[in-house]
């Protein structure tokens, strides 16, 4: 009963951050918002970048050119949105929406998945490949070794929202959010922006900087969606789950777990069948 008490003297302050930019009359920018469009530009920069240096790919070089990235710009944006708004309303919330359908349009609430947006971007990459004849596991390498950016980005201001917290905590660096409840919560938003984020950027820059596995197609994009996962899975232990859902089997599984499970699966197997090919 006193450790209870005591909880909330150790935690550290909510930064209380206006998830409101600025308010143009009607219009609101919002952080959540404004990471989407940096993390999207910033993608599409990067893969600018590497699409256009030759000694990143082997002595075939690039099967893409930097202007097929500049066309994939609206397919991408179109993939992230109306995949990550799908796929949080039938995985997360469905009930809500379909009392409440007009509220699937409200983006600017939140309410988006990373698997729905996952989904949605690679049907995009692999409709847009076959348009321009470029093969599918490059496209996938070049647009994966962007993407933890725009991930770390979107966690943040999911930190600025408060919302997505982690489950109570006695941690020196917990925080009260202030639609969280009276004690202390584990920044679960960070730890993603971290984990998601920071350290996936940095191991796929090694695996085609330093390693050159674009010249191994499907590799990066294996590694990519095998560390996501496992990096959400592991989030998913200090994150609280969504009320509507809450803990599956047993009281320990979460949604987040069951949709990474097997895109675990998956990135070890396109990374396994990567070297395949290439040894062949």
């Amino acid at each position: 009963m006193l450790d209870s008490l005591l909880l909330p003297l150790a935690a550290l302050p909510f930064p209380n951050i206006d998830p409101v930019i600025v308010r143009l009359g009607p219009v609101a920018i919002h952080w959540y918002g404004l990471a989407y469009v940096v993390g999207i530009l910033f993608g599409w920069w990067y893969s600018k970048r590497l699409a256009a240096t030759p000694g990143l790919w082997g002595p075939k070089g690039s099967p893409l050119k930097p202007e097929d990235i500049d066309d994939f710009l609206v397919w991408a944006a179109l993939g992230i949105v109306l995949g990550g708004r799908i796929g949080y309303t039938l995985f997360y919330d469905f009930q809500r929406y379909l009392a409440n359908p007009l509220d699937v349009f409200a983006i600017w609430q939140g309410g988006m998945s990373f698997h729905g947006g996952f989904a949605g971007t690679t049907l995009a990459m692999i409709l847009f490949a076959r348009s321009r004849k470029i093969p599918v596991w490059s496209m996938f390498d070049v647009v994966a070794a962007g993407v933890p950016v725009a991930l770390g980005l979107v966690r943040l201001t999911n930190f600025i929202n408060s919302e997505l917290w982690g489950r109570p905590s006695d941690m020196p660096w917990a925080v009260v959010f202030p639609n969280g409840g009276p004690f202390p919560r584990h920044p679960s938003q960070v730890y993603e922006a971290l984990l998601e984020g920071l350290v996936l950027f940095l191991l796929l820059w090694l695996l085609t900087h330093r390693f050159k596995r674009l010249a191994t197609p499907g590799f990066v994009a294996g590694a990519f969606v095998a560390g996501y996962g496992a990096a959400r899975i592991c989030v998913e232990f200090f994150r609280e789950p969504d009320a509507q859902l809450g803990y599956l089997a047993g009281g320990w599984l979460t949604m987040g777990m069951v949709l990474s499970l097997p895109m675990v699966a998956f990135g070890v197997w396109a990374m396994l069948r990567a070297r395949a090919a290439a040894a062949s």
